[in-house]
Parts: structure tokens; sequence; C-alpha cells
């Protein structure tokens, strides 16, 4: 029978130790978020921004509360068009700190006419589905019908003709006002639709 044979513990050359405290890891990821900020500003100053529409103006195509996603590289490349739903800063006599979302309904060198509760651009009655026959009345007397809109203007109306303040109340809208096109409605997720990009 062979004698028991002792195992001794093994030496090793270094003593195990704790990880070190490593900046360079919190240096990474430091560098990482501030580049997802970086990307997230440039998108949304220069691409695409989240907007919430906050008026019932475009009901029912847009409910309040909606969120949206509004392209900025559309008028960049081209003009808005008749149909397009736009995101605009409001006009400095309109008293109000939100983005409006309107329809645009008349290009710059258009004549716009309300009669009968109809809307006409250049003689033709303009239709959208989204209005459901609602009449179109003027709403200032500030504004004169026929309007012809100034180059580098657009005018805009909800579609929920009854309850929007729109270029009947406060004129056509600079093309420097507009902030994008809306491309988009997401939320809430069961109301997603693409609009015609």
């Amino acid at each position: 029978m062979a004698a028991p044979q002792t195992v001794s513990r093994p030496e090793y050359d270094e003593p195990v130790e704790n990880s070190p405290f490593s900046w360079r890891a919190i240096l990474e990821i430091v560098q990482a978020l501030a580049l997802a900020v970086v990307i997230s500003v440039v998108l949304n100053l220069f691409v695409v921004q989240v907007t919430e529409v906050r008026q019932r103006s475009m009901e029912v195509t847009l409910l309040q509360n909606d969120r949206v996603l509004v392209s900025k590289l559309d008028y960049r490349f081209g003009s808005p068009q008749r149909g397009d739903i736009i995101v605009f800063n409001p006009p400095p006599a309109v008293d109000a700190s939100i983005p409006y979302v309107k329809r645009v309904i008349a290009l710059g060198g258009d004549t716009i006419d309300l009669r009968d509760g109809k809307v006409y651009v250049n003689g033709k009655v303009v239709e959208f589905a989204e209005t459901r026959g609602q009449p179109t009345t003027p709403q200032a007397a500030t504004v004169r019908f026929p309007f012809t809109v100034p180059q580098g203007d657009v005018f805009v109306l909800g579609d929920n003709r009854q309850f929007s303040s729109d270029s009947r109340t406060f004129g056509s809208v600079p093309d420097q006002n507009i902030i994008g096109k809306v491309i988009l409605r997401f939320w809430p997720p069961d109301r997603l639709i693409f609009f015609e990009w």
C-alpha cells in the first residue's frame, strides 16, 4: 500500500487582488453618452423632430396629444405642396408659444376664396375628405377674400374647420416659419399612420 502524499498549496508569482478602479471605462461610457447626445441634437435640429399635437384643429386626422414625427429635410430640398400637413411657428400677431399643426391649402401666388362654405383655390373647389364636409367660413375682418397668397408664403387651414385658428385669422404663413412636414403619427400605437412623404 502506497504512503499518502501531501499536496502543497500552489504558489503564485503575484498575489491575486481585486480589479483596480478603471477611469478608462468611465471615460468610454462618458464619450458614448456625449456622442449619443450630439447625434440626437443634430437629428432634432436638422433632420426630424417629435412634436405633440396640442390643439383640436386637425381632428380627426390628428387628435390632441397625438405624437407625430416631423421631417425637416423635405423643405430643404423642395417646397410645401397643397395638402401637406405642416408644423410651423405662428406669426408674431398670434399670442402662442407652441408650434401650430395645419394643412397647406394654397401656395404663394395662389388666390383663395371662401364662398358658400366652400374653399376655392384659383377658382376651383378644393376639398379634403378629412374635413368631413364642414363649412369653411371667414374668421377675421383683417383677412379679406378673395386673398392672394404672397410669394414665399403658404395659406393653411385646420381640418376641424369649426375649431381652428388658422390663416383665416392670422393670414398667410411665411415659409421661414415652417418647421417641417408631418410624415408619421406614431402615438398612440393603435393609430400609427404614415402620411405621404
